[in-house]
């Protein structure tokens, strides 16, 4: 027999299901598929998930709460060299960690109290052996955001930069990493 918790639970997860921007090109049945293969993490106000420059190991949906993702120059403690995005259910964060071996590009703080499904590498593992389209079409998505992102950061870099220099930027790096 279901308790009222269990309705609110699955209630809080249909959310994240049907509201979520990069689950869109998965079907319902496997929007829902890949959720039973997260886990849900509780944190408290003030923590830390995970801190800028961490291995990135996986993504979150935010089930219920508001985190802030933060941005430092690591250098100079000048608020102006920070940036920080806040983020409220039923939002996701830490994609890029899926299909990429990155370092995190940002700390990731809970401003209430939060509860968090987490998607690991292990559980992207598991998800392809059981069901390979929905990991493909998952890991389409997460590729196309991330590559959206590229395209609108190059964008607003030839605003402040020259072209030569942009591109030099993203050549450069792609360059650095090979080595």
């Amino acid at each position: 027999m279901f308790k009222k918790s269990d309705f609110k639970k699955i209630k809080k997860q249909s959310s994240i299901v049907f509201n979520s921007q990069l689950l869109t090109n998965l079907s319902p049945l496997e929007r829902y598929e890949l959720l039973q293969l997260c886990h849900r993490r509780k944190y408290k106000e003030g923590e830390f998930i995970y801190y800028q420059n961490d291995p990135g190991t996986g993504m979150y949906f935010i089930e219920e709460g508001n985190v802030r993702l933060a941005v430092t120059d690591g250098i100079d403690e000048n608020v102006e060299n920070h940036f920080h995005l806040d983020l409220t259910a039923p939002s996701e964060f830490g994609t890029m960690s899926m299909g990429y071996d990155i370092r995190r590009l940002s700390s990731a703080q809970c401003l209430t109290d939060c509860t968090l499904l987490g998607f690991f590498k292990p559980d992207f593992e598991t998800l392809k052996k059981r069901r390979p389209e929905t990991a493909v079409i998952f890991l389409e998505s997460v590729s196309t955001k991330t590559m959206q992102q590229l395209e609108f950061t190059m964008r607003k870099l030839t605003e402040v930069l020259t072209v030569k220099e942009s591109f030099s930027i993203l050549f450069n790096s792609e360059l650095d990493s090979n080595q």
